[in-house]
């Protein structure tokens, strides 16, 4: 069945590429609804989550309406509701980009697991299976999906940074592993790009608490890393919140190769012209617990128990 948040949750934080203060609520929607931003400051302009809206933008996915009405860095809020089988929700943010919080799904999670979770039994799920291997390359970059039973998500990344270098993973998504594994993993950049980009306009909201901040072999954020492959993680984390922009669950194997958000939007854009690589099938019982959400707020209560108050408003 789908399912919406059960109460209203709000955010505050600021845009990591704007520097702009940035409010956020996540509110329920009906069945059928899906996920879609709603531009608060813009007389209430509707931008669906989806994967053909998607537009070029650096370091970030970015979402056009058409019609003039823009929201950016949707990642990490789209992998927290995945992550926790949020079917349909309205997103209601002021401004033009989502607050980046501490740079990971985290926030997100706990502020979702704290409102609950809504069934919908008047609406069935529909999820995405892929029948045959679709692939796109760009240069060393490589991003593909084949055939599997439930989602999972193999990458692996290659930097020259001594604190990063070649890390790989490979998670079955069913079974809560978003929130297990991937929602507390932050965004990360090299100290010298950080220059870079604010003299360039961008990340200007960054800073070592919102992002894991590298110089070489060293890890310039306070506390260091969270997991010794936090890098690989964050990305394997970006994918999931990538692909959910393909509007419904999907059921098989996403490889990337030092991939990123646009990759990731060629490949969806590869598999919805490709008709006879994949199929919708209606989630039952059977096919309901190997999604990436199925579950998880109903058993992670706990996750609200610490923490919460540092982004919830």
């Amino acid at each position: 069945m789908q399912t919406t948040i059960a109460h209203k949750i709000q955010f505050r934080g600021v845009g990591l590429h704007s520097g702009a203060a940035v409010r956020l609520a996540i509110l329920p929607a009906p069945a059928d609804h899906g996920i879609v931003f709603v531009r608060t400051d813009l007389n209430g302009a509707r931008i669906p989550a989806r994967w053909d809206l998607v537009t070029p933008s650096q370091l970030c996915t970015l979402l056009d309406n058409g019609a003039g009405a823009t929201v950016s860095t949707v990642e990490h809020v789209m992998a927290a509701l995945a992550g926790t089988g949020i079917t349909n929700a309205v997103i209601e943010v002021n401004g033009p980009e989502i607050p980046i919080l501490d740079g990971s799904s985290e926030p997100f999670v706990r502020g979702i697991v704290t409102a609950g979770l809504r069934e919908q039994p008047e609406a069935a799920l529909r999820a995405i299976r892929i029948l045959r291997p679709v692939e796109v390359q760009h240069g060393q970059a490589l991003a593909r999906l084949s055939p599997a039973d439930h989602l999972e998500i193999h990458f692996d990344i290659d930097f020259t940074d001594a604190a990063i270098g070649h890390q790989e993973k490979r998670l079955d998504m069913a079974n809560g592993s978003f929130v297990l594994e991937l929602m507390d993993s932050r965004t990360f950049c090299r100290q010298a790009d950080v220059v870079q980009m604010q003299q360039n306009g961008l990340a200007l909201g960054g800073t070592y608490l919102n992002a894991v901040v590298i110089d070489g072999d060293k890890v310039l954020s306070p506390g260091g890393l969270r997991h010794s492959d936090e890098a690989v993680r964050h990305k394997m984390l970006d994918a999931m919140g990538d692909l959910a922009l393909a509007g419904a669950p999907i059921l098989g194997r996403y490889t990337g190769h030092r991939a990123g958000h646009a990759m990731t939007n060629k490949l969806l854009r590869a598999l919805f012209a490709a008709p006879d690589a994949w199929e919708w099938v209606e989630v039952g019982d059977d096919l309901y617990g190997r999604l990436p959400g199925a579950g998880v707020v109903a058993g992670a209560r706990h996750l609200a128990a610490s923490g919460i108050e540092r982004a919830v408003a």
